[in-house]
């Protein structure tokens, strides 16, 4: 089975003075959350779409959800976890104690606030974590990376040609993703970035999905702001057809 798993937990603090998660803020007029959504209700390889949310926001979610879509049957609205991490090992232990968790079971996680992921990286996600056990969508680094040890001068420059920036889907086999994490000491939870480095840090092959400069997260309201021109964009492109 294969389930998408859509991560909205964030408090967006880094979007300003606000009185919602950002992730609930309107894009040509529809919350990010149903942009996002809406692009792994079209995939049929999907058996269920999980949204995992804060608990306070969770009525909301389940609402806008019954409001914009057109088969909310599909998706289900649980409550996320304290970090990243937890929030996904909750969506596995749901799985698990809904439906049937084995070697095979493939979930694909997403950022709720980036709305412009395409139907290829979505499949690309499916059939590599099918083929790998683990994946991550990334684009090639366009600028110089500089690494600095102490925030004050530089300790190293790496090659631009093998750095990449990471974006999602980030997609695995659930059941060896919460055997892994399960295995990690408190010290090596502490230092987890994304579900990605849980495989890293234990010496396992994550495959690279290539993905797409405009798959962006939205962060701050600048991002706001671009991603409602793309939108635009997009529909007077469609509308000029």
């Amino acid at each position: 089975m294969i389930y998408a798993v859509i991560l909205a937990g964030g408090t967006g603090a880094r979007m300003g003075n606000m009185d919602k998660p950002k992730q609930y803020l309107l894009l040509n007029g529809k919350p990010i959350i149903i942009h996002t959504i809406e692009k792994f209700c079209v995939n049929p390889r999907f058996e269920k779409i999980i949204v995992l949310c804060p608990q306070n926001w969770m009525l909301h979610t389940q609402n806008l959800v019954n409001r914009y879509l057109s088969d909310p049957g599909q998706i289900e609205v649980i409550e996320g976890g304290n970090t990243r991490n937890d929030t996904i090992m909750n969506a596995i232990r749901h799985i698990k104690n809904t439906y049937e968790l084995n070697d095979e079971t493939i979930i694909v996680t997403h950022d709720s606030v980036r709305p412009f992921v395409t139907h290829r990286i979505i499949e690309e996600n499916i059939d590599g974590a099918i083929r790998y056990g683990a994946c991550d969508t990334v684009v090639a680094a366009s600028d110089t990376i500089v690494e600095s040890r102490d925030g004050v001068v530089i300790s190293n420059i790496p090659d631009r040609m093998q750095m990449y920036q990471g974006q999602t889907p980030q997609s695995f086999k659930a059941e060896k993703l919460m055997n892994i994490f399960d295995s990690l000491l408190p010290e090596e939870k502490e230092i987890l970035t994304d579900a990605a480095k849980i495989f890293v840090m234990k010496g396992e092959p994550v495959h690279l999905v290539k993905g797409e400069v405009f798959n962006t997260k939205i962060t701050y309201s600048y991002d706001l702001e671009v991603a409602e021109a793309m939108i635009r964009r997009k529909d007077n492109a469609e509308h000029s057809v």
